[in-house]
C-alpha cells in the first residue's frame, strides 16, 4: 500500500540530512573492555572485533581450546557490523547462476552448503548461549520489477536449487507493490547482530580469554611466533594471528587490488505489524533496494531499507539519503523516519569472500575479508573455517575461499583491471582539480572541501560554530585525495574506502594512520606544486 501522498513527502528528498547511530547500536547495549596496557602472550591474536573477529575468537575458545585475545581499535560490534542490515542468509543476490558458470556446479554447492551452515550456526549458538538476539526465521527473496529480468531470475532459481537451497521461482511476494518475478529461498534468518555478538563476547571472556577495546594494532611481524605492536607501544606475541578488520590493515598480499569499496545508506521507520512484508527482500535494479523488518518493543515492526550504493567519497550523501527516504515512504505505510545510517562493504572481484592464509608465504597469519555485503553469514563462516585451519583441519570449502586462489584472480582479470582503472581515475583525476573550492571562505558551516593552502591540498571542515579544522587531503593508505561526506561529517577516500574524522582520526581502514594536521592561518596560498603527492604508505603494509 502506497503512502506517497504524505504531506511531508514533497520536501523530504532535498533535506540536508545527517546520519544517526544504527538501530543495533542504539538498542544493543554498551561495552567497556579495557585497552591493552601491557605486553601479552596468547595462542591466537584476533585483530578486529566485528562479526568475523568475534566469531573466530569464540570458535577458537569453545571448539579449538585456544587462548585468545581480541584487539579492537574502537568498540566491539560497533564498526561495520554495527551498521549492517543483519540478514543471515545463504541467498546472496543473483549469485548462484554466476557461480555455477565460474566455479562449476560443485563450487556452487560448496558455497551454498558453507553459507547455509553459517545460518544454522547462528541459530545453534544463540540457543546454546541463551542469547536474546531477536533471531527470526523467514524466507529470503531476490526480485525484479522489470519483466525482461524473468529469464535471469528463473536461471538463478534453478542454480540455487541445484546448489542445494530450498529455492523456487515465484511471482507473488509480501511486498506492497507488484514484482515481475522473484527467487524465494525458505528457512533463512535475521537477527540483532550486536546483541548476538556481545553474547559471544561475554562467553569467551568467561572462559578466561580477553578483549581489549581502544587498542589499535599498527604493526605485524610474522614468524614463529608472530608479534603484533599497538599504537600504545605494547606487544602481543601469538602463535597465530587472524586479521579480521573488514579491510585488512596489513596487506602483504595486496588484497585491496582485488576488492572495491561500496557504501550504502539505510533508512528505517516504524511499521504496523500487520503491514510486515514477511521476509527479506533485495533487488539489484536501480541503485539497489534491500528490505527487512525487525521487532520493536511496542509490538510494531521497524522497516529497514538499504540502497543508493556508491563508491565512498563520490556522492552527495544527504541527497541520496533523501532519495532513499522518499522511496521508503512512497512504497510502505511507515511512520516518521526513526533512523538514517550508512554501511560499507568490500566487493571481491570474483564475488567470493577471501578467507584463509593471508598470502602465499603465510604459515601462521590468516585473513577474513571481501564479504560483498553478506558479512553476517560470511563472518560466521569465517569463524568456523579459520578455527578449522588453525586446528589443522581442512573443510571441503577451504579452496573455494582461499585468498591465494590465483586461478580465480586470472579468470577475473577484466574486473580487476576495471577496478584499478577506477582507482587510477581518482588518484590522477582528482589532482587535476587545483581545489574542490577556491577558498576557505567558500566553505559553509557544517560542510567541508579540499582547498589549497600554503602550497598544500588541505581537507578543511567548518563546524557549526564557524570554526575551521584542517588536515592533509591525502589518504594515508596510498595517497588518493579524500572528499567530504556531509551526512556523516567525515573525509572519505574513493580509492580503497578509508574514512577519517574531521580531526583526521581513522574511522575505517585500510588506512591505519590519521590525516596530518594542517593550519588554516594566513592567506590562501596561490597555486603551486606540492612537495609530494605520493602515498604515505600504511604501517605494516
Amino acid at each position: 500500500m502506497s503512502n506517497s501522498h504524505s504531506p511531508r513527502a514533497a520536501d523530504r528528498t532535498h533535506r540536508r540530512t545527517r546520519t544517526t547511530d544504527s538501530h543495533w547500536i542504539r538498542t544493543g547495549g554498551t561495552t567497556s573492555y579495557p585497552p591493552l596496557t601491557a605486553d601479552l602472550e596468547v595462542d591466537v591474536a584476533v585483530v578486529g572485533g566485528g562479526v568475523a573477529g568475534l566469531s573466530t575468537a569464540w570458535e577458537l575458545t569453545r571448539e579449538g581450546g585456544r587462548s585468545v585475545v581480541v584487539l579492537e581499535a574502537d568498540r566491539i560490534a560497533a564498526g561495520v557490523t554495527g551498521f549492517t542490515t543483519a540478514k543471515v542468509t545463504a541467498q546472496h543476490g543473483m549469485l548462484y547462476d554466476r557461480l555455477r558458470r565460474t566455479r562449476g556446479a560443485a563450487g556452487a554447492r560448496l558455497y551454498a552448503q558453507s553459507q547455509q551452515a553459517a545460518v544454522e550456526r547462528v541459530a545453534e549458538v544463540a540457543s546454546v548461549l541463551d542469547v536474546e538476539c531477536e533471531f527470526e526465521r523467514g524466507p529470503s527473496f531476490v526480485y525484479a520489477r522489470d519483466r525482461a529480468e524473468r529469464a535471469a531470475l528463473k536461471s538463478e532459481a534453478e542454480a540455487e536449487a541445484e546448489a542445494g537451497l530450498d529455492a523456487a521461482y515465484v511471482e507473488e511476494t509480501g511486498l506492497p507493490y507488484p514484482v515481475a518475478g522473484a527467487v524465494r529461498v525458505a528457512d533463512q534468518a535475521q537477527f540483532h547482530p550486536r546483541k548476538y555478538l556481545l553474547g559471544l563476547a561475554r562467553d569467551l571472556t568467561a572462559y578466561g580469554n580477553t578483549i581489549h577495546e581502544r587498542t589499535r594494532v599498527t604493526g605485524l611481524r610474522e614468524g614463529t611466533p608472530c608479534r603484533l605492536t599497538t599504537e600504545g607501544g605494547h606487544t602481543v606475541t601469538a602463535r597465530d594471528v587472524v586479521v579480521a578488520t573488514h579491510f585488512p590493515v596489513f596487506d602483504r598480499a595486496l588484497l585491496f587490488a582485488r576488492m572495491s569499496p561500496r557504501r550504502e545508506l539505510v533508512v528505517a521507520a516504524p511499521l504496523p505489524a500487520d503491514r510486515d512484508p514477511g521476509g527479506m527482500y533485495i533487488t539489484e535494479e536501480g541503485a539497489k533496494r534491500s528490505v527487512r523488518t525487525a521487532p520493536l518493543d511496542d509490538g510494531r515492526r521497524l522497516l529497514i531499507v538499504t540502497g543508493e550504493s556508491f563508491t565512498p567519497g563520490t556522492a552527495d550523501v544527504p541527497e541520496r539519503i533523501g532519495i532513499l527516504d522518499e522511496w521508503m515512504h512512497a512504497h510502505f505505510a511507515v511512520e516518521e523516519t526513526m533512523y538514517r545510517w550508512a554501511a560499507q562493504d568490500n566487493d571481491p572481484s570474483d564475488r567470493v569472500p577471501l578467507i584463509g592464509p593471508f598470502h602465499p608465504g603465510a604459515r601462521h597469519t590468516y585473513v577474513a575479508t571481501g564479504f560483498g555485503g553478506w558479512g553476517m553469514s560470511g563472518g560466521v563462516l569465517a569463524g568456523r573455517l579459520l578455527t578449522s585451519l588453525i586446528c589443522a583441519v581442512k573443510p571441503p570449502w577451504t579452496d573455494l575461499y582461499d585468498p591465494r586462489r590465483l586461478w580465480s584472480t586470472l579468470r577475473e582479470a577484466p574486473t580487476l583491471l576495471s577496478q584499478q582503472a577506477e582507482v587510477g581515475k581518482h588518484f590522477v583525476g582528482d589532482r587535476l582539480r587545483t581545489t574542490h573550492v577556491d577558498s576557505v571562505s567558500d566553505i559553509a558551516p557544517g560542510s567541508g572541501a579540499v582547498v589549497r593552502l600554503n602550497g598544500q591540498r588541505c581537507a578543511v571542515h567548518r563546524d557549526d560554530d564557524g570554526v575551521c579544522h584542517a588536515v592533509s587531503a591525502r589518504c594515508t593508505h596510498l595517497g588518493c585525495l579524500v572528499a567530504f561526506n556531509e551526512a556523516e561529517r567525515s573525509w572519505d577516500c574513493p580509492c580503497h574506502g578509508s574514512r577519517f574524522g574531521v580531526d583526521g582520526s581513522v574511522l575505517h581502514g585500510p588506512a591505519v594512520r590519521p590525516l596530518e594536521q594542517r593550519s588554516v592561518d594566513g592567506p590562501d596560498a596561490p597555486d603551486s606544486p606540492e612537495s609530494t603527492d605520493g602515498p604515505d604508505g600504511a604501517v605494516g603494509s
